[in-house]
């Protein structure tokens, strides 16, 4: 993917970072020309330009690229620059950095976000998964489908344990996407069994995570 990142402080870097090592074109803008560190960033090409000026954006040719990632420290700018690369660029995917916790209920899709990270939350939510067993933690918000990943994890003695994943009677519109035992990611299929100890992710919408709370805990 062709990716572009508004903001090159510690967060902007870091995400370029992972997404060059898996092979992604990835420019880096930056307003403060003193913060422009090619060497910082090998393999990423660096804009200096202000991403909340529509003429700087027109001039990196922001239409042309697949994601944009406003991972800037300021809220209002993140806002800003994920609504002028939706409207202004139809650019096809837009992550946006909450820093605030406060302001998450901006980050939608009127301001034209389609995925929302807040690391407080996200942090949260870990703290939570890793002291919660048996109750349904949402680790992260998809705002333009109005759906969530949340995580459940199955107490030792669940009901479950030993039964084929085909067997779960999921909410409609809910999906099993990943079994962590372990160390072990698991991709589920149909066949495979559930433990004691497993991690269910899924995504949900919100309105059917407490039907699916219900239905992990209750036998098959």
């Amino acid at each position: 993917m062709k990716v572009a990142i508004a903001g090159a402080g510690a967060v902007g870097r870091a995400i370029a970072r992972e997404l060059l090592v898996n092979d992604h074109d990835v420019t880096l803008f930056e307003r403060n020309r003193t913060h422009i560190d090619p060497v910082a960033v090998p393999g990423a090409d660096w804009v200096h330009a202000d991403a909340c000026e529509l003429s700087d954006l027109e001039l990196a040719q922001l239409q042309t690229y697949d994601v944009m990632i406003a991972a800037t420290g300021d809220d209002k700018a993140n806002l800003v620059v994920s609504l002028l690369a939706t409207t202004e660029f139809a650019v096809n995917r837009v992550v946006a950095r909450v820093n605030d916790p406060r302001n998450e209920w901006l980050f939608n899709e009127d301001w034209g976000v389609d995925v929302a990270v807040s690391t407080p939350r996200m942090l949260a939510s870990l703290v939570e998964e890793a002291v919660t067993v048996g109750d349904l933690v949402r680790v992260m918000t998809f705002r333009q489908g109005q759906a969530n990943l949340v995580e459940l994890t199955l107490p030792n003695d669940t009901p479950l344990a030993g039964k084929a994943v085909r067997r779960l009677q999921l909410p409609h519109d809910v999906a099993l996407v990943a079994i962590i035992r372990g160390r072990r990611v698991i991709v589920p299929e149909s066949d495979d069994s559930l433990e004691g100890g497993d991690e269910l992710v899924f995504i949900a919408p919100e309105e059917a995570e407490e039907e699916l709370h219900r239905t992990i805990k209750s036998p098959i």
